[in-house]
């Protein structure tokens, strides 16, 4: 926990109400996203009990397994969920733009992609569970299972491994959501509470929130006094109706939590670089579909090493770009760096526009600016920097001494002998500098497939789902 978000709890602690810790939101968020909220039941790492999902906040569909430990009856379910989020996922393919690539072929990449809403991380790796347990099934054979199991089976797949992503909004879970968004004055651990955490945000703490019979736990788990004495009596009497009536009232408050959820976050305007991560997410959901639509096999059980390295490696590309893109887009999360100093901001006291290096033909325009600033500066001469304010141009650290840091323009100044207008700072300009910059190197080469080296298991074997993928939750 950072410094700025200790003190924003304290604070909350001391004036009973949440406090802002961004003033933009870094998430993007659907016209229609599809509130998911799975329940399970307990004691089973994977044996659906009801979800509630739905685009209308007052239109939800609840589905209900009658029986959770009959295996026709889950796949049953499974299906009867496959109707409502396949067509909804598959809407999106309709409408798609061609994008070009440098030394690549264009591609079609859909103009919007689905957006799942869940509570909380246990929501998220429920529903990544859930893609675990069906997309190996069969609709021939022995034991088959309904068409549409196994194709949501690798959405669920997908979308649970995407939500892993950073920056990523395919998936959102409400809890991390706000919690990024906002500090209460309880704990982490207490904030994975939905209806704790949203009292915090709205109106301070109270005691109804975690009252179970008030607020339920917003899932995949019930609560144990739930299960043990509505629950339990209903499975035992036999009575779909009473069953679907005792899980609608664990549900139903969760629903209602979520679209508020849902409106708080929709109420903070979206950050500038929320718009560039949304396109990746459209490429991303666009390339799944073509993996499906040329008939590909299932999702591996276990990725292959140079697989592996290079999720690896892009997902720690996109957490990098994405700590960049906070910082730049709200300044309450650069204060987190202006306070470690890695960052400084000020006033502008003095430019050097005209400023050059070098002699003859190898002379370049280095305009150099003079800022006056409190904060602590840590950073060594020839640190490269950038500026929020003027995206894409790089700086270098010339000094730093009492309050005054100078710094060098390298480019984003135009091609012409004089900085292009607005290129330079302006004195008396408020402007923030860091050594968070965008400009990353790129990932190292790694061998194809069929070149692995022993050391890390050799080449890996055509992937052909068998029986025994197809047994791993569900049986």
């Amino acid at each position: 926990m950072s410094l700025l978000t200790s003190l924003a709890r304290l604070r909350a602690l001391d004036e009973g109400i949440a406090q802002p810790v961004a003033t933009v939101r870094h998430c993007h968020l659907s016209d229609r996203p599809m509130v998911f909220i799975p329940l399970k039941l307990s004691g089973e790492s994977a044996a659906p009990l009801a979800a509630m999902l739905g685009t209308d906040r007052d239109r939800p569909r609840l589905l209900v397994v009658t029986q959770p430990r009959n295996r026709d009856l889950r796949f049953a379910w499974a299906a009867e969920l496959a109707g409502v989020l396949l067509p909804y996922v598959e809407s999106f393919l309709n409408d798609t733009e061609t994008v070009e690539r440098r030394n690549a072929d264009p591609y079609e990449r859909a103009l919007d992609a689905p957006q799942i809403v869940v509570p909380n991380l246990t929501g998220v790796a429920f529903t990544r569970l859930l893609g675990r347990s069906t997309r190996f099934r069969r609709s021939d054979g022995p034991y088959p299972v309904p068409e549409a199991v196994p194709l949501l089976g690798r959405w669920l797949t997908y979308l649970g491994e995407r939500a892993a992503y950073p920056g990523s909004s395919l998936v959102l879970a409400a809890t991390e959501e706000l919690g990024r968004h906002w500090a209460s004055g309880q704990s982490s651990l207490e904030d994975a509470n939905l209806a704790a955490l949203l009292g915090w945000i709205t109106t301070g703490p109270g005691d109804e929130a975690e009252d179970p019979l008030i607020w339920p736990p917003a899932g995949p788990a019930t609560d144990p006094g739930f299960d043990a004495e509505v629950l339990a009596p209903a499975i035992e009497s036999g009575s779909a109706e009473r069953i679907t009536e005792a899980l609608r009232t664990q549900v139903e408050p969760t629903w209602r939590l979520m679209w508020q959820a849902v409106d708080l976050l929709a109420a903070l305007p979206a950050g500038p670089s929320v718009t560039q991560r949304w396109e990746q997410d459209r490429g991303s959901f666009s390339g799944m579909a073509v993996h499906l639509a040329e008939g590909a096999p299932p999702q591996p059980r276990r990725d292959g090493a140079v697989t592996a390295a290079a999720k690896l490696a892009r997902m720690e590309r996109a957490q990098a770009a994405y700590d960049v893109q906070r910082a730049y887009d709200d300044p309450l999360v650069m204060a987190e760096y202006r306070l470690t100093g890695e960052a400084f901001a000020g006033e502008v006291a003095e430019t050097v526009p005209d400023h050059t290096e070098g002699e003859g033909r190898s002379r370049k325009l280095r305009p150099l600016v003079v800022i006056k600033t409190d904060d602590p500066v840590r950073l060594p001469p020839g640190t490269s920097l950038g500026t929020p304010q003027r995206r894409g141009q790089g700086a270098e650290l010339v000094e730093a001494g009492e309050g005054l840091v100078t710094v060098k323009i390298t480019k984003g100044m135009g091609r012409g002998k004089v900085a292009a207008p607005g290129a330079v700072p302006e004195v008396g300009e408020r402007v923030c500098y860091t050594s968070l910059t965008d400009d990353f190197q790129g990932s190292p080469a790694l061998p194809e497939a069929e070149a692995t080296p022993w050391t890390h298991g050799g080449p890996p074997h055509d992937y052909v789902p068998d029986d025994e993928d197809a047994q791993e939750e569900w049986s």
